[in-house]
């Protein structure tokens, strides 16, 4: 529920608009905690989280330090908030940057379990949109006029950026969620230089990368050390989507054997997984629980389609075997086999 909330106004510098503090907790009816509790939340649909981090010392990140002292005392969510909206202004450098209200906001809730959990908000809106009022001009019951007004506002459909930490796991950077719906053709501008945040190693983390690098490989390498169909490589990536999808928990082993087989194949994979690993700086595990939500989110990339010139798309959903290509005086062909017509 929401237990504190305060706003500032916080301008673009380097378009010489100012910071604008809100000197105090702004006192709400309980309707109108509720709306903006829904507001704040709905936005954040993703399982995807991420931590706060510093290239030395967490402390000297500007946004986990600030937080931090609101988890350890509420008393100090104003002076805290204030270092929050300074921060943000402060390292604003693209004058496309839209200014906006800051909303930085404090949640008591509750985990999966029923225990108590502290959040707090970091809500950024900057799109105004326009909206109509109608009032009565007078209040005469036997003739009554109404009349049209036009004004600016806030749209609840929609928040424009967003921050939720939680206050989990504090020596390693929170746990924080993060949405920005409107990039304003800065991308680095709330996630890297406001934030400062990189993504949690978790159930998630692994199910993303590991599908990245297996479709990397699929897709890249694969076709450079053997000799691979497109037929080939949409059956890998059917059968591997369809093994994430299947399974809870994920087995390096029993997948590379299931999926991969061939022992060679298996050991160019390994290789080709340790070098995307020291490029990108990050360790893929080789057991883990399978998160959903990462396969459902990365399901998109993984289409099995084969391009035939401009004419033809062929999707492979299923068994290899009842595709069959070849080549005769006509040209190359493929051959489907089917029991149904849909």
């Amino acid at each position: 529920m929401l237990q504190k909330i305060i706003i500032h106004k916080v301008g673009n510098k380097i378009n010489q608009e100012p910071l604008v503090f809100g000197s105090e907790v702004v006192d709400l009816e309980e309707d109108m905690k509720e709306l903006l509790t829904e507001f704040f939340y709905k936005s954040f649909k993703s399982e995807e989280q991420f931590q706060f981090y510093s290239e030395d010392y967490l402390a000297n990140n500007p946004v986990y330090s600030s937080v931090a002292k609101i988890f350890e005392n509420p008393e100090n969510f104003v002076d805290s908030s204030k270092e929050i909206a300074q921060h943000l202004y402060d390292i604003t450098e693209n004058p496309r940057v839209q200014n906006g209200e800051l909303f930085v906001v404090l949640f008591d809730d509750a985990n999966e379990k029923g225990d108590a959990l502290t959040k707090i908000g970091i809500f950024k809106t900057e799109n105004k949109l326009p909206f109509l009022k109608i009032f009565r001009k007078n209040e005469d019951e036997d003739d009554v006029d109404f009349q049209l007004e036009k004004d600016f506002g806030i749209s609840l459909a929609k928040l424009d950026k967003g921050a939720l930490i939680y206050n989990v796991s504090k020596e390693d950077g929170f746990a924080v969620s993060v949405i920005d719906n409107n990039k304003n053709g800065d991308e680095y501008y709330w996630f890297e230089d406001f934030l400062k945040v990189r993504q949690r190693n978790d159930d998630y983390f692994q199910t993303q990368e590991t599908l990245q690098v297996y479709k990397d490989y699929i897709t890249k390498q694969l076709p450079q050390e053997f000799e691979v169909t497109k037929m080939d490589q949409a059956d890998f990536l059917s059968r591997s989507l369809e093994f994430f999808k299947e399974k809870e928990q994920f087995s390096f082993d029993e997948f590379t054997k299931q999926i991969l087989q061939d022992e060679q194949v298996i050991e160019s994979f390994e290789n080709y997984k340790s070098d995307y690993e020291q490029e990108m700086q990050l360790s893929i595990e080789e057991d883990f629980p399978i998160n959903n939500a990462a396969v459902k989110k990365n399901q998109r990339y993984f289409k099995s389609v084969i391009k035939l010139d401009k004419n033809f798309h062929i999707y492979v959903h299923g068994d290899r075997k009842l595709i069959e290509t070849g080549q005769d005086e006509k040209g190359k062909f493929y051959r489907l086999y089917f029991e149904e017509e849909n």
